[in-house]
């Protein structure tokens, strides 16, 4: 549940310092743009550079989307180096909080696994999902890690399967098991002299790796721009050039979800949508040093929006509300078909 971050190859102190810049920049965006700053400069090294980022959010006037979740990341760098005792004062303060977002939950339920403190992880674990799906036969799809890593300390913990570790079972989609991964006598087999023993471990640490690689370094979604109608009628009347590409709002609302579902179709992964705004549009071009006008900039306006972090995911979740704004379910708006 980090923020997202490139995987290799990567100098995170100067992405890091990249991103603050972003910030200052983009103050809508400052959230999102320094956690990624914070994550570059722990994978950096400079532990106390990322508290000082996770400080200078919680001191900020503005209000913040996710305030525990910046305070459980705080309290998960903090416990990196040697400053225990505040961060399990910060778990305990989230913990009690209640916050009503999986990522909270799973930061301080790893952060205390990793530290060994498996009962609390699993306290932890559990408190969350009580109070987030509670008896629900579908959770939402953000929850799925809270199943994993509660499924994951309970193996450790050598817990007989419960109805949640069943539900965890089910929703886990990789060749390999959830008990295989997270039994607590595979590490034994690293030390075996059989080859198959062997290769079998390897084959599982891949697969493991591969879903929390996924989970932690997804790259930017392949983003669709999005005009609420008020801002497309406000965009087409200013720059009458985007009148081509945008005839109406209800052909630009259809020519969305039909490209989202040819390049799911492709094999495309990660979709998404990002909304624009004429304000921010005219901001971008002048960045750029291009016409709002010029109808080349808004697939570059799309992907700037999406490496802020302004995307959603497409398609929503079963039962969530369309993506277009108008609050119906997607299934029977633009999912319909």
């Amino acid at each position: 549940m980090r923020p997202d971050t490139p995987a290799e190859n990567v100098d995170h102190n100067a992405e890091a310092a990249r991103l603050e810049r972003s910030a200052g920049l983009y103050p809508e965006d400052t959230e999102s743009l320094l956690l990624q700053a914070a994550a570059h400069r722990e994978l950096a090294g400079d532990r106390p550079g990322a508290t000082a980022l996770y400080d200078s959010l919680l001191q900020s006037p503005a209000d913040l989307e996710n305030p525990h979740l910046v305070r459980a990341l705080k309290a998960s760098n903090l416990w990196e180096y040697d400053h225990e005792a505040e961060a399990r004062a910060i778990i305990a303060g989230v913990r009690e909080a209640s916050p009503r977002h999986p990522a909270p939950w799973l930061i301080v339920a790893e952060s205390l696994e990793s530290h060994d403190e498996l009962e609390a992880a699993e306290e932890t674990f559990t408190e969350g999902l009580r109070l987030l799906i509670g008896d629900a036969d579908a959770p939402p799809q953000s929850t799925h890690p809270l199943l994993y890593g509660r499924h994951r300390v309970r193996r450790m913990l050598g817990a007989a399967h419960d109805e949640w570790d069943m539900l965890a079972d089910t929703l886990h989609s990789s060749s390999v098991s959830l008990d295989e991964l997270h039994d607590p006598k595979r590490i034994w087999s690293l030390g075996s002299d059989n080859p198959a023993e062997l290769e079998a471990e390897i084959a599982r640490l891949r697969a493991e790796l591969g879903a929390y690689r996924e989970a932690l370094s997804r790259p930017f979604p392949v983003a669709v721009l999005h005009w609420p109608a008020t801002e497309l009628g406000e965009l087409v009347s200013a720059y009458p050039t985007l009148a081509v590409e945008y005839p109406s709002h209800e052909e630009h609302l259809a020519t969305i979800e039909e490209s989202l579902r040819e390049l799911a179709a492709s094999g495309t992964p990660n979709l998404g949508i990002v909304t624009g705004t004429v304000p921010s549009y005219e901001a971008f071009a002048a960045s750029e040093g291009t016409s709002p006008g010029d109808v080349a900039l808004l697939p570059q306006y799309a992907t700037t929006l999406a490496a802020r972090g302004r995307a959603v995911a497409w398609p929503p979740e079963r039962g969530g509300a369309c993506w277009c704004g108008v609050g119906r379910v997607y299934e029977e708006c633009h999912g319909a078909q």
